[in-house]
């Protein structure tokens, strides 16, 4: 990403929340951030995984419960959540990634049904009702997180900071060679590249960022629900980063950003607003093929030219046999 586009998101935030609701927003950058996590698993290293929400209600249940039974500060909570969510994305990839395709889906969705059962049955999860109450807290113990501006910039600053993440790993080699194993996961593995390694690294990093996202969402609305561990959740967060565009960097964030704001402001017509964002999906894979922002880019390209794949002349990391050569 250009330096343009970095300070017109940084500019865009810091104005937001005296344009719009700031808890409405604070909302959309949470699954915004949550979009972005999912897609560097999805739309760069070619995974598709139906239990992403079992990251994102799983840190979402124990950062409430940190932050509210002992009594942990916001941001230690946050970072426990966020860490927990790393460690279940370990153990859920390293069984999942033994399988490919449909089955490594299935497999994601199995372990992710276990996490719901758990937030369901578990004692201290809160069952039906959710954990509720959970307090903001001070961050540092010096700004009063229950004042909605402190915690909107608390909000987006962690949104940037993991966005700037997965920009970063896309553009560095580590990224090139997950590209590579979306591309052609054969040839990447005979170059020597480990795959089954890489997978899983980038199945880790895109666990816990969601785990991120939703440590924060818990803290922004003092409240984890069995919605957040659901697997429509999982769904939803498919539909978001297919619509803005897999793949790209901010298609995620527009996908969030329209699916978020249609149930927001269809709500009032119950359950036809999943009707309503059905239909607009089925338009939109009709439409444009590449998602929104795929297909802007790919407009602007036609328009004024340039090339198709801007990040081809990166160098892939070098390869065990290129080492020992």
């Amino acid at each position: 990403m250009n330096r343009w586009l970095w300070i017109a998101l940084i500019v865009l935030g810091l104005v937001a929340p005296f344009v719009f609701y700031p808890v409405f927003v604070m909302k959309l950058l949470c699954f915004a951030l949550f979009a972005c996590a999912f897609n560097l698993l999805l739309g760069y290293t070619g995974l598709l995984s139906f239990g992403h929400a079992a990251f994102f209600g799983g840190a979402a249940y124990i950062t409430g419960h940190a932050v509210k039974v002992w009594g942990l500060t916001p941001e230690l909570g946050i970072l426990l959540g966020t860490a927990a969510a790393g460690v279940l994305g370990l153990v859920v990839g390293s069984l999942a990634i033994r399988r490919h395709g449909i089955y490594f889906a299935m497999i994601t969705l199995a372990l992710a049904q276990i996490v719901y059962f758990v937030a369901l049955k578990a004692p201290y999860t809160g069952g039906e009702d959710g954990l509720q109450g959970i307090p903001r807290g001070q961050l540092f113990g010096l700004i009063d997180l229950e004042q909605s501006l402190n915690m909107y910039y608390l909000v987006l600053a962690i949104f940037l900071g993991g966005f700037w993440l997965v920009a970063r790993v896309v553009d560095s080699p580590f990224g090139q060679v997950l590209k590579a194993i979306r591309e052609n996961e054969p040839r990447a593995l005979s170059l020597g590249y480990d795959v089954a390694r890489f997978k899983l690294i980038a199945f880790v990093i895109s666990a816990a960022l969601a785990g991120t996202a939703g440590a924060t969402k818990a803290l922004v609305f003092q409240f984890a629900t069995l919605t957040d561990v659901h697997w429509a959740t999982s769904g939803e967060v498919v539909l978001m980063t297919l619509l803005g565009g897999v793949g790209t960097l901010l298609g995620p964030v527009v996908g969030a950003f329209t699916v978020v704001s249609l149930h927001s402001k269809l709500s009032f017509i119950g359950a036809w607003v999943t009707v309503i964002i059905g239909a607009t999906f089925i338009v939109c894979v009709l439409l444009f093929r590449r998602g929104i922002v795929g297909e802007l880019a790919e407009l602007y390209r036609k328009q004024f030219g340039g090339p198709r794949r801007p990040n081809n002349h990166k160098k892939l990391a070098p390869s065990p046999r290129q080492r020992e050569a």
